[in-house]
């Protein structure tokens, strides 16, 4: 996989693992393209697209059930997919 130059590799590795964890069910997938507008091409290829991987932890973090339980499942803090959501929003802002 080829990554961002724009945002960290962690971030990126990150939100992905969160996207699969999403993506392990078909109702959660579908209110994930419901609520965020996309559709399953747009998500294929906007893999390495801030603004969608923000979207995406967006979604979770809109929903603390699905945060807390993603945390969970690929074992990082809660507050570390929040934080990730943020920078992906402002990756200019963050060292």
């Amino acid at each position: 996989m080829e990554t961002n130059s724009n945002i960290s590799a962690e971030t990126e590795i990150l939100a992905l693992q969160a996207l699969g964890w999403v993506l392990q069910d078909e109702d959660r997938a579908q209110r994930l393209l419901a609520l965020t507008g996309l559709d399953p091409r747009e998500l294929r290829s906007g893999l390495e697209d801030p603004a969608m991987l923000s979207s995406l932890l967006g979604f979770l973090a809109n929903h603390e059930p699905d945060l807390v339980a993603c945390a969970d499942a690929i074992g990082v803090p809660p507050e570390k997919l929040a934080v990730a959501a943020q920078y992906l929003n402002n990756p200019g802002d963050f060292t």
